[in-house]
């Protein structure tokens, strides 16, 4: 309960900080095709550091609570090393190959803008590297517990790009948002590092431990993420088709469902997994499934509300939140019709998103493995099936493939794990 609060508080002060940073973003660019390139650039470098922190989180924690508190540290030097390596590489692969990318996901884009967007990505490209290894550091602090500085994320990521934006904004116009992204995710790597630099104040002893062993479970969370993110990806890579400034609409509406779903899962999950992992670790299987189904069973009836909510108010609240300066009435009506049809996917991605980590915390990862390939699949023939009737330019159906493949996959997923815990008892 003390880490879900921890964790929620730290919630609440990124998200605000986060409505300010897509609200400035609002202000100065509204819906207008520069606002799509920003949206192509940062939805990419978001969805990126997402999968891997929680990655190193979902995957990184368990198998550090599983040894002994003489190895942990051992463990997290030898794991520490590889994933730095690996972070740094595709920080660099990012950076080379950024109008490859900004061309794959960004196809309806104009050339000043994929022109925009290549610098944009090219300058969050190392914040990569900075934002995931602020992730090995925090999977560490979570093991003894603290979560107090990997909380801090979101309010180091927003606060300085929102000062970035601001400052900068005569001078470079929308490429300080990438060098406060940028900047923030260094900030929020030193604020990790330091908070535990106690528990690495002890020489590790030297452990032999096959670098197989040590990316397995992360390299199998890490195609379950990119399968769950690759939803939004494909929307937003079709909306680009769709018109200007749709692709910015869908990148301000699933801001406001990402709200919901942060408060609805991390707080419960990121303090439920070490609690799992401990169940397992002790042959408390069963006990660990009723912690499961006791913690969907809430967020199935609070996912269900919120979506009506949003759904009855999203006019008004769009408005608020965002009508200003650039950011006109049009563009609160195109946002408000996108968000009909991207809402339900909150029920969806919150129910499969706290299975599966309750799955991999629990060693059974080709339950969510398996239905993550639904949603993505789900999608993608919508999109197609759209574009071939050429109903891809209402706002209101550029979300709803992401949102029906959700709530099938977390259907499939609820299925299998319904049945893998009647094995266990």
């Amino acid at each position: 309960m003390r880490g879900g609060l921890v964790i929620g508080a730290g919630i609440l002060i990124g998200n605000i900080t986060g409505f300010v940073r897509v609200a400035i973003a609002a202000y100065l660019l509204g819906t207008r095709a520069r606002a799509d390139a920003l949206a192509v650039s940062t939805g990419l470098a978001d969805t990126v550091n997402n999968i891997i922190i929680n990655t190193l989180l979902v995957a990184f924690v368990p198998m550090l609570m599983l040894r002994h508190s003489h190895e942990r540290l051992a463990v997290f030097a030898r794991a520490g090393r590889l994933f730095a390596w690996i972070l740094a590489g595709l920080s660099v692969l990012a950076a080379l190959f950024a109008p490859q990318l900004i061309s794959l996901l960004g196809p309806g884009l104009a050339a000043e803008q994929k022109r925009t967007a290549v610098i944009l990505l090219e300058i969050l490209a190392p914040g990569i590297l900075f934002s995931g290894a602020s992730g090995i550091y925090a999977a560490l602090l979570y093991t003894e517990r603290r979560f107090m500085a990997p909380a801090s994320y979101q309010l180091c990521l927003n606060g300085s790009t929102i000062f970035f934006a601001l400052v900068f904004w005569r001078a470079i116009g929308e490429y300080g948002f990438a060098v406060g992204y940028t900047v923030g995710a260094a900030i929020q790597l030193a604020v990790t590092w330091y908070a535990s630099r106690d528990l690495r104040s002890t020489r590790p002893e030297r452990i032999s431990l096959p670098s197989r062993e040590i990316l397995s479970k992360p390299g199998l969370y890490l195609l379950y993420a990119g399968l769950m993110s690759a939803n939004i990806v494909l929307a937003r890579a079709f909306a680009t088709h769709a018109g200007s400034g749709d692709a910015a609409a869908l990148d301000y509406s699933m801001r406001c469902v990402n709200v919901v779903i942060a408060y609805l899962v991390y707080p419960v999950a990121n303090s439920l997994m070490p609690e799992i992992a401990r169940l397992r670790g002790t042959n408390e299987t069963a006990h660990a499934y009723k912690l499961m189904s006791r913690s969907v069973a809430l967020m199935a009836i609070a996912s269900v509300i919120s979506c009506g909510i949003g759904l009855l108010l999203r006019t008004p609240v769009i408005a608020f939140l965002f009508q200003r300066g650039s950011f006109t009435a049009k563009s609160t009506a195109l946002v408000s019709n996108v968000f009909i049809g991207l809402a339900p996917s909150l029920i969806g991605w919150t129910l499969m998103d706290l299975i599966s980590r309750c799955c991999f915390a629990l060693d059974r990862s080709r339950l969510p493995l398996t239905a993550a390939f639904v949603p993505v699949s789900v999608n993608g023939l919508f999109l197609v099936v759209l574009r071939m009737r050429g109903e891809l330019a209402d706002p209101m159906l550029l979300g709803l493939g992401a949102s029906t493949g959700l709530l099938a996959g977390f259907v499939v997923l609820f299925a299998m794990a319904r049945t893998a815990r009647a094995t266990a008892d």
